[in-house]
């Protein structure tokens, strides 16, 4: 090979790599059971929870079996009237804001606000036993209420066909709950992340805006308003029935929107005052109710609930409509409302996990949501989830344990038994000034911009998951934002980031030359990292990148008069894996390299990518002596060879004619 005039001056490190080279290992062989057992071991079951049952006695190994399934058992034993007192001061403070908000919502999703009060009974016990969060304060939520609302009265009108759309709401929570149930027993959880946190905070501000121009129609005083969730329908709706607008109803809502907004401030500004924002919407209720009550106002055009029928939960499981001619609707709405509610709750017990340093089992939220979906569609209830807000509340509240979502329980059911005439004369406009109050706090504009600063791509997903919502619907929204996801995730994977790597002076480190300035490149040798696994969807870009990376480098060589290219070594330590297509893009390559008289060297191969050269034949291919175990062993070898032929072959006219010979036979 021709190399120039210059000595690459070789370390004390070098020498003795040269000296004693450190051969690459092949792993040994496993059988494919073996293999395929460990896989599904790692993807499935990665924090191993079969562990605790190793060396334990059969009634053990059964404790251990009923505390995994109910949370419940294993820290009943340790509780004590300390937590019980926290516990009930909590549960009776979100139990304030889960009657308003239960019935605000079920008007939301158009269903009669008696299931919002339904909706936080039962499922709120059902998951006190299952659920692994000591601060998540079960109920219904706003953005599945209106998704409910949008995805099922675009086939039947709720005003029209009460009794059909009652049964297709509680048929799609049955749905929603066997998603979330079969995702967390089948432990495939994973499938929850390709929702971004820039897809959510997109997606729920952009919902959260919709409901917010949906509760026009009850600020306004409106009868009759669009079906439509978009910007361009609600308005066009809003303003072609100016003469129809309610003065009286407009103050109301504005008064109302004011002091709850004020109260959410203060409790933001001083924490320990959290009480004031949590009773503001109950006592926005009785407020208006009694000035209701007080002034006939619904007599002039302030609309109100009306009766609210007294008693528990009444048994729907026969009213679940599998053999509805809007079954499709139903299980779609079902599985759309079901992975956000799972998106949103267990997001929510995460983040105030991390406050109280403890973890919870993802596997556990989802069996324990699908669960009390499954039992809320059985007893007259619709989706439900873990609020933001409500949880928010129970943490300030200082909750110690799921007890004080039985508390908030068995205070609705206080009020089922005995309270909801005393809702009668409630104004609509005063549920819509609750849900805007609340609906504003998930427009995180604040989490925008710091996207925008962070990763505009990001930014770009969350924008669109939010005007997708906005001006199309909630469900163009969510598509979009997922299928922008998902093309990064492809776009990583086809197009894997690759670099030159360079010597950090005065050490033996090859790292980036993009990252370090400082790092110099190593005359006749360039070192090309690859950091991301090689599969079909990668190879043949890899192939054309590497030749680039090569065509540049001599062309800069070139115009630098330096030494010619003599060694392209490849850094292989961030290839986790590699299939049969990378295996054949790693053979091709090497041929390329021979065609432009260069020569091929592999560093630092992983376990998976060496077993699977070595069952190709790709090493003897290769050859096993041009395949190092780091680039500083790689590098000293590929000096050695510059050095050794370093006075066999002296620059000449001859030689300038064989390398113009090889360049004409470039590919």
């Amino acid at each position: 090979m021709g190399t120039g005039d210059y000595e690459y001056p070789k370390s004390k490190f070098e020498q003795q790599q040269q000296q004693q080279p450190h051969k690459v290992a092949i792993p040994p062989p496993q059988p494919f059971i073996k293999s395929l057992k460990l896989t599904v071991k790692e993807t499935l079951f990665p924090d191993d929870p079969l562990r605790q049952f190793k060396g334990q006695s059969q009634s053990r190994k059964f404790i251990l079996a009923l505390q995994y399934v109910f949370p419940f058992f294993d820290w009943a034993s340790s509780y004590n009237l300390s937590f019980f007192k926290s516990d009930v001061i909590a549960g009776i403070t979100i139990a304030s804001l889960a009657i308003p908000q239960g019935i605000s919502y079920a008007k939301l999703a158009n269903l009669p606000p008696i299931l919002g009060l339904y909706s936080s009974f039962i499922p709120p016990l059902v998951y006190a036993m299952m659920g692994s969060s000591k601060d998540l304060a079960v109920g219904t939520v706003a953005v599945a209420s209106l998704l409910t609302g949008s995805m099922l009265g675009a086939v039947v009108n709720a005003n029209e066909e009460p009794k059909l759309y009652l049964q297709l709401a509680f048929t799609a929570t049955f749905f929603a709950g066997v998603l979330q149930a079969s995702l967390g027993i089948l432990r495939l959880g994973f499938i929850v992340d390709f929702l971004s946190h820039a897809t959510i905070v997109g997606f729920m501000g952009g919902a959260a805006t919709v409901v917010c121009l949906q509760q026009l129609k009850g600020i306004l005083g409106l009868e009759h308003f669009t079906h439509g969730t978009d910007l361009v329908s609600v308005l066009r709706s809003v303003f072609s029935q100016t003469h129809k607008w309610r003065w009286e109803s407009a103050v109301l809502g504005i008064c109302f929107l004011f002091y709850l907004l004020v109260a959410r401030f203060v409790s933001t500004k001083r924490p320990k005052l959290f009480w004031i924002s949590a009773m503001a919407p109950l006592t926005s209720v009785i407020l208006g109710s009694v000035l209701v009550y007080l002034t006939h106002a619904e007599k002039h055009g302030v609309q109100v609930i009306g009766e609210l029928k007294k008693g528990l939960n009444p048994i729907t499981i026969m009213d679940l409509s599998f053999g509805s001619p809007y079954l499709s609707t139903a299980i779609k709405t079902g599985i759309v409302t079901g992975v956000i509610a799972l998106a949103e709750g267990i997001a929510v017990g995460r983040s105030f996990a991390m406050f109280k340093n403890y973890n919870i089992d993802g596997n556990k939220e989802m069996i324990a949501f699908g669960m009390m979906n499954i039992a809320g569609s059985f007893t007259s209830c619709y989706l439900t989830t873990g609020p933001f807000s409500r949880s928010a509340v129970n943490f300030n509240a200082g909750c110690k344990t799921a007890v004080s979502n039985i508390v908030m329980a068995i205070a609705v059911m206080i009020t089922l038994l005995f309270l909801t005439p005393l809702f009668h004369y409630t104004p609509l406009v005063v549920l819509s000034s609750i849900i805007i109050s609340a609906m504003l706090g998930l427009i995180n504009y604040e989490e925008a911009i710091h996207l925008w600063t962070l990763d505009k791509f990001d930014f770009v997903v969350c924008m669109s998951a939010y005007f997708g919502v906005v001006f199309g619907s909630v469900e163009i929204g969510l598509v979009m934002a997922v299928a922008l996801s998902l093309l990064r995730v492809l776009l990583f994977v086809s197009r894997p980031r690759t670099s030159t790597l360079g010597l950090i002076p005065d050490s033996t480190i090859y790292r980036s030359m993009d990252q370090y300035q400082n790092a110099k490149s190593v005359p006749g040798i360039l070192i090309l990292q690859i950091e991301a696994p090689i599969y079909f969807a990668n190879s043949s870009y890899l192939r054309e990148r590497i030749v680039r990376w090569v065509e540049e480098e001599e062309d800069r060589l070139k115009s630098l008069k330096e030494n010619d290219l003599q060694y392209v070594i490849l850094a292989l330590s961030a290839v986790g894996n590699i299939d049969t297509s990378g295996i054949t893009m790693l053979g091709e390559v090497k041929k390329v390299m021979e065609r432009r008289g260069l020569k091929l060297v592999l560093a630092n191969p992983g376990g998976e990518v060496i077993k699977k050269m070595n069952k190709a034949k790709l090493i003897e291919v290769i050859g096993q002596e041009w395949i190092y175990l780091t680039v500083g062993e790689a590098v000293g070898a590929c000096n050695f060879m510059l050095h050794t032929y370093k006075n066999a072959e002296k620059p000449t006219s001859g030689s300038e004619s064989g390398k113009e010979s090889r360049n004409d036979n470039n590919v």
